[in-house]
């Protein structure tokens, strides 16, 4: 057997793979040996059946397996031994005149090579770390909804400033239909359409400019975070409930509520706790935008270019369904953005060394673990609890495969932050918003 491989450009490459008869047969006879003994055909004894049967009957296809099995490891061995990066899989050419009647064989595969690439940490154009803080107003108003959540409802008989309102919205050309409850105060226009209403009545909203945040839109209407920004439609809302809040008194029946163990004593340290755990959340949405910002930013500032005609090629027979050329190039414009990322995290998980082990995975795992059964109020499970669920989660590949990416993802993050040049913003959460969805 010989393979040699022919450079078309740094990017595309032929590998050839002939085959001799020498290099299959002694395994095709052993594999026909076995079958003779096995064999069941009328007017033979078990066993007894003439090898030229055999081979008549069985030694093409036997022949076919074995030349294939042969040429698939032979393919593997080399791409490993040369160690070549590719892309996809090899694509085997189709030859005219192939006949698996003869006893040689030449077989010639396309390979699409990853490209070569370096990548500048800090280029021109910087990406921006924000610092969210929780502003007064912000703290003012969740310490009314906590009031509310725990204030006394009572019944309205129609809408005015202070109601809540439970309504079905309603748009056909959208697809939505969605029950949902807001604050009349929470409106930032249009409150003089509802306030007056009574149960059953029918109001017809503008999406636009209904809320100051779209995404308390998007939070009632049920829709994606895509559709949201810049909608601008007409909302057929029924009313379906009319209360109002009387909100509970900041006192020591209140605090022990929500923090059991004690630690809240005055509206003071409530309101140093929720700025506290605000906080904590807004810099979970700003780690992840900066990450968000950091992969646009390398892909933007790392050039390299791409087997695009072999990797559309292949996408007509890599998945399940097999498709046209027009429909590969279409997937291939819809990937190609991901697969670049795909390639500059590689080479920098690679040049840096950044890897993760299975013990690491079990912490990250318990410590998710950790933080569902705090939401259930169980603040101190036990290290054994933690290891069996933690055991179990990780037999599951797909929860498995998930976790390894959300840490990897934050060692990136980790990573970034230590080696890239950024702008640091401090900013309200409003004024977060604003700037990164908009």
């Amino acid at each position: 057997m010989n393979i040699t491989k022919e450079n078309v450009d740094a990017l595309n490459a032929v590998v050839k793979v002939d085959i001799e008869a020498a290099d299959y047969q002694e395994k095709v006879d052993k594999m026909l040996a076995d079958y003779r003994k096995k064999a069941n055909i009328p007017g033979f004894r078990k066993g007894q059946v003439p090898m030229g049967i055999v081979k008549k009957q069985y030694g093409k296809s036997v022949m076919i397996d074995e030349v294939n099995k042969l040429l698939q490891n032979a393919l593997n061995k080399f791409i490993t031994e040369e160690k070549l990066d590719i892309l996809g899989n090899p694509l085997p050419r189709i030859k005219d005149d192939f006949n698996w009647d003869a006893t040689t064989f030449s077989f010639e595969f396309e390979l699409g090579l990853a490209p070569q690439f370096d990548i500048d940490l800090n280029a021109k154009n910087k990406v921006k770390l924000f610092k969210i803080s929780a502003t007064e107003s912000l703290i003012d108003d969740e310490v009314k909804n906590i009031q509310a959540r725990y204030g006394k409802m009572s019944s309205l008989d129609e809408i005015t400033e202070e109601a809540n309102v439970t309504a079905t919205f309603v748009n056909e050309e959208k697809e939505i239909n969605k029950k949902s409850t807001f604050r009349i105060s929470e409106l930032k226009s249009q409150q003089n359409l509802l306030i007056g209403a009574k149960l059953g009545d029918v109001v017809s909203l503008e999406s636009k400019n209904l809320f100051e945040d779209e995404h308390r839109l998007q939070h009632l209407l049920g829709i994606s975070h895509d559709i949201v920004h810049g909608l601008d439609i007409v909302i057929s809302t029924t009313i379906d409930d009319i209360t109002k809040t009387e909100l509970a008194d900041l006192d020591q029946e209140l605090f022990d509520k929500l923090f059991a163990d004690g630690s809240v004593s005055t509206a003071t340290e409530l309101r140093e706790k929720i700025k506290e755990d605000a906080e904590k959340q807004f810099q979970q949405q700003a780690d992840q935008q900066f990450l968000n910002d950091a992969i646009e930013f390398l892909i933007e500032n790392t050039k390299f270019d791409l087997p695009a005609e072999f990797l559309q090629k292949w996408l007509q027979t890599a998945g399940e369904k097999a498709l046209t050329l027009e429909e590969a190039v279409e997937e291939y414009n819809k990937s190609e953005k991901g697969l670049r990322y795909q390639l500059i995290e590689g080479k920098i998980l690679k040049d840096n060394e950044i890897r993760i082990d299975y013990a690491e995975l079990v912490d990250y795992t318990k410590g998710f673990i950790r933080m569902q059964m705090a939401q259930f109020g169980n603040l101190n499970p036990e290290e054994k609890e933690l290891e069996d669920i933690a055991g179990r989660i990780l037999q599951n590949k797909d929860e498995a495969q998930k976790l390894q990416t959300q840490l990897i993802s934050q060692k990136l993050l980790t990573f970034y932050k230590e080696n890239m040049t950024f702008d640091t913003k401090e900013v309200s959460y409003e004024d977060f918003i604003k700037e990164a969805y908009h």
